[in-house]
C-alpha cells in the first residue's frame, strides 16, 4: 500500500506558475514510476507527466512540454510538478499517482495508487 498526498494547489494568471508537491508514505520502496494527471472539466483524465523513481527518465504530454518539469526526491519520497506559462486550458483537478508494477507510463491504468486531487485554476 501507498499512500499519496498533494499539496500546492492555487490559482494563477495565464503566464504564471505553480508548483504541485505530492507526498509517497507506505510502500515506497515498491514504486517503479510516478505520474501527475489531471482531469479538466468535460474531458477525461490525461497524462501530463511521469518520471522513473530510479533513473532520471521523464515523459511529457505535447501539450506541457517546454513548460512543466516534474522532479522526484528519493530520499524525501516526493514528486512535484513545477508548472510555468501556465494557460487557462491547464485549469484541471490535478492527481499524484504511482505504478508499483511496472507496466507503463503514460496511460492511468498503470497506475495503481491515487492521490485526492488538487485544484489548480488559470485565468486569463
Amino acid at each position: 500500500q501507498v499512500e499519496l498526498v498533494e499539496s500546492g494547489d492555487g490559482s494563477a494568471q495565464a503566464g504564471g506558475s505553480l508548483r504541485l508537491s505530492c507526498a509517497a508514505s507506505g510502500r515506497t520502496g515498491s514504486i517503479y514510476n510516478a505520474g501527475w494527471f489531471r482531469r479538466a472539466p468535460g474531458k477525461a483524465r490525461e497524462s501530463v507527466a511521469a518520471i522513473n523513481w530510479k533513473f532520471d527518465y521523464m515523459w511529457y504530454t505535447d501539450s506541457v512540454k517546454g513548460r512543466f518539469a516534474i522532479s522526484r526526491d528519493n530520499a524525501k519520497n516526493t514528486v512535484d510538478l513545477q508548472m510555468n506559462s501556465l494557460k487557462p486550458d491547464d485549469t484541471a483537478i490535478y492527481y499524484c499517482a504511482v505504478d508499483t508494477t511496472g507496466r507503463g507510463v503514460l496511460s492511468p491504468v498503470d497506475y495503481d495508487y491515487w492521490g485526492q486531487g488538487t485544484h489548480v485554476t488559470v485565468s486569463s
